[in-house]
């Protein structure tokens, strides 16, 4: 039956409705999807090697705090006396702190038995704060091998993103280097005895929390 002129003038007003609900459904099904997308982007962990140090770890913790990230820090067990108050802000922050020998050496390169106590020191000193044993070693320059995981009851923390930032003193660049390569589970090598390495913490943390990542402690990617 054909349809006069206000009834086609109604038609195409419910058919409008129609499109339009339509629209706006396809509108919010894309925006769930790609907020689930970024959701979904990944979870990676930023960690943060020969501190405590004064200032810089102190503005660090706060930064830290005031996004609710949690991060890890392996620490130099020399650098702890005169400190112990970021130790224990950290353990009381709920971020992972691990041993990083008590005077950065190379590992691989002492006995066993020198190497174990420059381990178990940094333990000893960080446990003496926080009343937690220390679970977790990450060796200077990456110097581990079997015969040291065998003597020490810890586990060693590794990275997969080093950007080298202790030969850098711009943090636009040091955060360039992480962002054009992290991925779902990276582990981040930074320094927080340098201020530009935690300036440019604080910018990669606030761009790839953008971009729909999580930031977990370390032990999380390495257990799960």
């Amino acid at each position: 039956m054909a349809l006069g002129k206000k009834g086609v003038t109604v038609f195409m007003t419910v058919l409008l409705a129609v499109c339009l609900a339509g629209l706006e459904r396809i509108k919010e099904n894309g925006e769930a999807v790609r907020a689930e997308a970024g959701a979904a982007a990944g979870r990676v962990a930023i960690t943060f090697d020969d501190g405590p140090y004064g200032e810089t770890t102190e503005y660090l913790l706060d930064q830290l705090r005031e996004k609710g990230v949690k991060a890890s820090f392996f620490l130099i067990g020399r650098n702890i006396e005169g400190n112990e108050g970021l130790v224990e802000q950290m353990d009381l922050d709920g971020h992972l702190i691990g041993s990083h020998t008590f005077h950065h050496v190379k590992l691989t390169g002492l006995s066993t038995e020198e190497a174990c106590r420059e381990i178990l020191e940094t333990g000893e000193a960080i446990s003496r704060i926080t009343g937690k044993q220390v679970q977790y070693i990450r060796p200077p320059f990456g110097a581990w091998n079997r015969e040291l995981e065998q003597a020490v009851d810890m586990i060693e923390v590794a990275w997969t993103v080093d950007p080298e930032d202790w030969k850098l003193e711009d943090p636009e660049e040091i955060a360039r280097r992480v962002l054009a390569e992290v991925k779902d589970g990276d582990i981040i090598l930074l320094h927080d005895v340098y201020r530009p390495s935690v300036e440019a913490a604080l910018e990669i943390i606030d761009t790839l929390r953008a971009e729909g990542y999580e930031f977990v402690t370390a032990d999380q990617l390495i257990l799960d």
